[in-house]
């Protein structure tokens, strides 16, 4: 079942790392919005499929099992995620 929002759920958090778990279920990046992030960020796709796109242009497909490194301050953007199954994603921010 959609949610009106994508959930997250911090797992970890100890001398500058991250790690939460985010579940998606049709949510994407609003219109003209680009993550523009201060740290590193892997992430992988547990469950479900994504999009995510780059400033550049560039567009990168996620299945389950697929994983993508963000450097800082690299733009991007989320244009797809699944409803059935939902996107559940780990993101590791360091």
């Amino acid at each position: 079942m959609p949610f009106e929002e994508e959930q997250f759920d911090t797992l970890m958090e100890k001398r500058g790392i991250k790690i939460e778990r985010i579940l998606s279920t049709g949510q994407v990046s609003p219109p003209g919005f680009w993550f523009d992030q201060d740290r590193d960020e892997w992430v992988v796709l547990v469950q479900g499929e994504a999009e995510l796109e780059f400033e550049d242009g560039k567009k990168v497909q996620l299945k389950k099992g697929d994983h993508v490194f963000c450097p800082k301050e690299l733009k991007h953007r989320v244009t797809h995620t699944s409803v059935e199954p939902a996107c559940i994603w780990l993101a590791v921010h360091f």
